[in-house]
């Protein structure tokens, strides 16, 4: 018999991680499991492209009143990153997931009651809720997954997973164009045209459906994971990390310090990509194309954000990820200039090829600032999920396009891409590396 029990901590080179009784701990069903989640707040989170068209032509809503719709999501993010940190610290990355989920179908549910009455105002507080869901989500599961495994290779495992998160963004507009526009008077009339009292309120209840299907497969998954028999983060070490806490301080890491900029100043540039791609194609010095044709090249830009994720998985288990998080910041950099001083389908093209390049710099931002917090891994993922309120500020790309034009205004995003290039060069290296939470294999 062994003097010392097995071990449970993440897997290094030559070793292997083991449960209490000597068995090994599989991580491959838990990850493909997380894989769902992914891609479910990749989903949810698309259909908010078809809500905006849709709910402005059924509450008549201007365009602040729309923009708002999307303000108020990264809104969320901002004020449920931090309270998620502390309940995950309180009941665990399990059951947070399943709380998680049970939020989000909570708020899918809600929306079904907005389109029943119709009411902009509840519609606005469902979206809230639903998004705060989603926040819990990517507070756990994101850590979660940069834990479960070697350490060296928490970058290629999130990015994997987080390519599942693409192919959700990537089918939702069929599904919200299929199920809200293309059921709806709004989706299929002609531009400008006005409706009638009675065709407004057929439309609102026309998301009955979709957030019904929604909440019905949220609610399955919260019961397969509360039932799952994920691998858990040891109890010794919870316990431990309050004791910790007292003495350790979140700003004694660079890499989490300049992380958080990093994320947030990332979503700058995706969210003002992603908002002005179609009015960029469309104009005739570039492509010359209608909104409904420049809204189809944009599936290429989501397209080549999952290719580049699945890639950047199998580059990272060879290569150092903040070397390759500094190749793609560098290629990110070239295609928008080339976007800001070409013309026609180059600039074009260019501004598609942005989306290979941003494919891995969430994931591997958010593995690199969380890189040795140890016991404050989950506030140091707070703080890291709250900078994706940075979204919320392609307000100032606006400006810049009103002011200067909307092709300059694309400056902001290499600019951007500069941040980036810093941050995988000497921002991440970490400093005051802490042990990483120990992983123990939980009983069915």
């Amino acid at each position: 018999m062994p003097s010392q029990p097995p071990s449970t901590g993440p897997s290094s080179a030559g070793s292997v991680p083991r449960a209490p009784d000597g068995t090994v701990v599989r991580y491959g069903p838990a990850l493909t499991l997380l894989a769902s989640l992914f891609f479910m707040w990749g989903f949810i989170t698309v259909i908010n492209n078809t809500l905006l068209p849709h709910l402005r032509s059924v509450f008549d809503l201007n365009y602040t009143e729309t923009t708002l719709i999307e303000s108020v999501w990264f809104i969320a993010y901002f004020v449920a990153s931090i309270p998620s940190a502390k309940l995950i610290e309180r009941i665990g990355y399990k059951k947070s997931l399943v709380v998680g989920l049970l939020v989000m179908a909570a708020g899918s549910l809600g929306m079904m009651l907005a389109a029943s009455l119709p009411s902009y105002g509840v519609t606005l507080t469902m979206l809230f809720v639903i998004a705060c869901g989603i926040t819990l989500l990517q507070v756990a599961a994101n850590p979660y997954v940069a834990v479960v495994g070697k350490p060296e290779t928490a970058s290629s495992r999130l990015n994997l997973v987080q390519a599942m998160n693409s192919a959700g963004t990537m089918l939702a507009p069929l599904f919200g164009a299929y199920l809200i526009l293309g059921r709806s008077r709004g989706g299929t009339a002609e531009a400008g045209t006005v409706l009638t009292e009675a065709e407004r309120i057929a439309d609102a209840q026309s998301v009955i459906l979709p957030y019904g299907l929604v909440a019905a497969v949220l609610i399955v998954l919260a019961i397969v994971i509360a039932r799952f028999p994920l691998p858990a983060m040891g109890s010794a070490n919870a316990r431990s990390t309050k004791e910790e806490r007292k003495h350790l301080s979140l700003w004694k890491h660079r890499n989490l310090v300049f992380g958080v900029p990093a994320i947030f100043i990332y979503l700058i540039a995706e969210i003002g990509v992603a908002n002005l791609f179609v009015n960029f194609v469309a104009q005739p010095d570039i492509a010359n194309l209608t909104y409904e044709e420049a809204g189809r090249y944009l599936t290429f830009l989501w397209a080549g954000m999952m290719v580049g994720r699945f890639a950047g998985s199998a580059i990272m288990q060879r290569f150092d990820a903040a070397k390759v998080l500094a190749v793609f910041s560098v290629g990110a950099f070239v295609v928008m200039i080339v976007t800001v001083f070409a013309s026609g389908e180059l600039a074009m093209w260019s501004l598609i090829l942005v989306g290979l390049f941003h494919s891995i710099m969430f994931p591997t931002i958010f593995t690199l600032g969380i890189k040795g917090l140890g016991p404050l891994t989950e506030e140091g993922s707070g703080l890291l999920i709250m900078a994706i309120a940075g979204g919320a500020l392609v307000v100032v790309q606006g400006w810049l396009a009103d002011q200067y034009g909307l092709q300059l205004s694309f400056l902001l995003t290499a600019v951007c891409e500069l941040y980036i290039l810093f941050y995988a060069l000497w921002g991440s290296k970490p400093t005051a590396a802490l042990p990483e939470p120990e992983v123990v294999q939980e009983t069915a």
